[in-house]
């Protein structure tokens, strides 16, 4: 582990170019929660931008970047679980938009039938 200064200088400068990425992001993110999207539309940019601040995050400083390719078929299989987990409970309300529903236990009147 005998690197030369030249190299750890190298490595210092990727540390702040990854860090000043970061700190971009996340005033993006501030900036982007001001906008009016739509649900669907709100979430789907919240989660590029988590996804890219994250992706570099476990790149460069848990030092992914440099592990074999056997690292990213983990990773993909991650990634393709959660997206699962998250589209299962989305199709079972994919038939009752716009109709609107009281819970079971809600202490909220009944909904009137409108004309």
């Amino acid at each position: 582990m005998s690197e030369s200064p030249e190299e750890v200088r190298d490595h210092i400068k990727l540390y702040w170019k990854i860090g000043i990425a970061l700190l971009v992001l996340t005033v993006v993110t501030v900036a982007v929660s001001y906008i009016e999207f739509a649900v669907p539309m709100a979430i789907l940019v919240a989660l590029i931008i988590a996804g890219t601040k994250g992706s570099l995050v476990a790149s460069y400083f848990m030092h992914l970047i440099g592990e074999r390719k056997s690292i990213y078929w983990a990773l993909l299989l991650t990634v393709f679980f959660f997206l699962v987990l998250i589209i299962i409970p989305i199709l079972g309300h994919t038939d009752t938009y716009g109709v609107h529903k009281t819970m079971p236990n809600a202490n909220a009147p009944a909904a009137e039938a409108h004309d």
